[in-house]
């Protein structure tokens, strides 16, 4: 079962991502990481680390505390 706040976490990866007009590829290419490591990421299937977040956010060029939106702790 997935986890509420990884599935919220993907889901604002994967909106912000579509907004800046980014394909999983070239996103996947500006952090490092694999194309496969960005879908697994935005369909809640693999929790990313917090330096994958940061460098996500950076390259969205959104504040970090964007991509957790919604999520309770």
């Amino acid at each position: 079962m997935k986890d509420k706040r990884n599935t919220k976490l993907a889901l604002n990866i994967k909106a912000e991502r579509i907004r800046k007009g980014l394909t999983q590829f070239m996103l996947a290419e500006k952090i490092n990481v694999s194309e496969s490591t960005i879908s697994l990421i935005e369909r809640a299937l693999q929790t990313p680390s917090v330096f994958v977040v940061y460098d996500i956010a950076n390259v969205l060029e959104i504040d970090i505390n964007e991509l957790f939106k919604g999520i309770s702790f």
